[in-house]
């Protein structure tokens, strides 16, 4: 009697589950009844959706990869060097003037800014104007003084930089020392600051500012000297704190003796 008592509560415990589960089903039965073709289209306009983002996504890549390659063609273009003599048969490219260079990449930039978005269209922009300078001055001019109110950061930075540097060889110096002040207080790593002062006190000393110059490059060279890690070793020194050091010694002797010691307790030992 007991072993048939265990084999019936098992038999109804079975059916328990049986009657929870089927009964479930059902309700989900009668939850989707007439919906099946709806539920369908739904499950397959998220698979498209998908497949459609991923299509986009792989076609965004190559046309970036693409682009990268063509805006570097250009460069290399641009950045040949440039030789009188007769280029070897064998070379890819040779240019017998700056000139003929620059026309050259000009024509490569534009191929990338007609063909490609952003932010490929406006770096080819960028060098285009760079360029330009080469061949018509003013319109390359005119064209950085645009680009220096680019969306693009990197660009708006590299144009600024290139328009200072044209202004500058203009004898513009008032316009230059400008543009390099402003850089100077853009803390940005594509054109330190350290660089943009240090232009900006060879400004001063063209025209004839031998203070203001002098106490930008004693500024640069004691700050660089002074620097130290979070463990109060001195940092290494830049290309243009060095060069301001340099130039300070030249312009200023006595100035330049009052630097800090370029390393304190003496050379780093390596």
């Amino acid at each position: 009697m007991a072993r048939y008592k265990k084999k019936r509560a098992r038999e109804l415990k079975h059916d328990r589950f049986r009657d929870t589960t089927m009964g479930i089903l059902d309700r989900l039965g009668n939850l989707l009844e007439g919906r099946g073709r709806s539920i369908l289209y739904g499950i397959a306009g998220v698979v498209l959706a998908a497949l459609l983002l991923w299509l986009f996504l792989n076609w965004r890549h190559r046309k970036a990869d693409e682009a990268r390659l063509a805006l570097g063609r250009a460069i290399t273009i641009a950045t040949t060097p440039v030789s009188a003599a007769s280029a070897p048969e064998t070379a890819a490219l040779s240019f017998k003037t700056e000139q003929e260079r620059a026309q050259k990449a000009i024509e490569e930039f534009q191929k990338v800014a007609a063909k490609y978005g952003e932010p490929y269209r406006t770096e080819a922009r960028y060098f285009i104007a760079t360029n330009l300078l080469s061949v018509e001055r003013n319109k390359g001019i005119n064209e950085l003084a645009e680009l220096t109110k680019s969306s693009i950061k990197d660009v708006t930075i590299l144009a600024k930089f290139a328009l200072a540097q044209a202004k500058e060889a203009d004898g513009s110096y008032d316009e230059a020392a400008k543009l390099y002040g402003e850089l100077a207080s853009q803390n940005s790593v594509i054109v330190t600051p350290e660089t943009a002062k240090l232009c900006l006190a060879k400004v001063y000393q063209k025209q004839g500012k031998k203070k203001e110059a002098a106490d930008i490059l004693f500024n640069i060279a004691d700050a660089a000297r002074k620097a130290k890690d979070k463990d109060g070793a001195p940092l290494p020194q830049s290309a243009a704190a060095r060069e301001a050091a340099q130039e300070l010694q030249k312009l200023d002797p006595e100035r330049y003796a009052q630097l800090s010691p370029e390393f304190p307790g003496g050379p780093p030992v390596f």
